[in-house]
């Protein structure tokens, strides 16, 4: 592809945009940008914006759009970003959106992976994970050889955030806050929607030809 991508993703948690990011990040040779990482580096690193980010994350309190747009301006002004990039989980809300249109990036593309709630649910709840070695499992499309025990052994458990009430909660706020994106971007005449698939391949295959649109 010759044309320089500047790429939002948006999906509801669990739809899968994480992994398409960095599957898109590798074939294009462009930064996928997480707003959890960069904040992070951000802290790590002691920018101003990082410090002013690491007061309110130590407060308990949630980082501001001014913070956080801040360090996305900052991410967004490093070289490696010249080519193009992929924006994954930001913005989350239309001011935010707002915001980057003030800050004169140029978006080229948003694509919405669509995945129904009922699904989400059905694939975070029946997520395992191991504590000993990391491994993850799913009941259904991944299953342990060794039943409710990794293959490690150890006994899998259930994440907190994978709960079908925490999830249900999670995809509630998706719909308040961040799917009004979608018709701020519609207006725009750059949003395209990929219906997500079972197979992470197929998936792919259907996001990838939306960017060739």
């Amino acid at each position: 592809m010759s044309r320089k991508i500047k790429l939002i993703l948006l999906g509801a948690p669990g739809a899968g945009k994480g992994t398409q990011a960095e599957i898109i990040s590798e074939k294009f040779g462009i930064p996928a940008i997480s707003t959890g990482a960069i904040i992070r580096e951000a802290i790590a690193s002691g920018t101003d914006m990082g410090k002013s980010a690491k007061s309110y994350i130590e407060s308990g309190a949630l980082v501001p759009d001014s913070v956080v747009i801040g360090i996305i301006k900052d991410r967004l002004a490093e070289s490696d970003c010249d080519a193009g990039f992929i924006l994954d989980g930001f913005p989350r809300t239309v001011p935010q959106a707002e915001a980057l249109d003030e800050m004169g990036v140029e978006i080229t593309d948003v694509i919405s992976i669509e995945v129904p709630d009922e699904k989400i649910v059905a694939r975070m709840s029946g997520r395992r994970v191991c504590k000993k070695c990391g491994s993850t499992f799913h009941i259904e499309y991944n299953p342990s050889k060794n039943g409710d025990n990794c293959v490690c052994g150890e006994p899998l458990t259930i994440r907190s955030d994978d709960a079908p009430e925490v999830v249900l909660d999670r995809l509630r706020v998706y719909h308040d806050q961040t799917e009004p994106l979608k018709d701020f971007y519609s207006k725009k005449g750059i949003l395209k929607t990929v219906i997500g698939q079972e197979k992470l391949e197929d998936t792919t295959a259907l996001t990838l030809a939306a960017l060739e649109k």
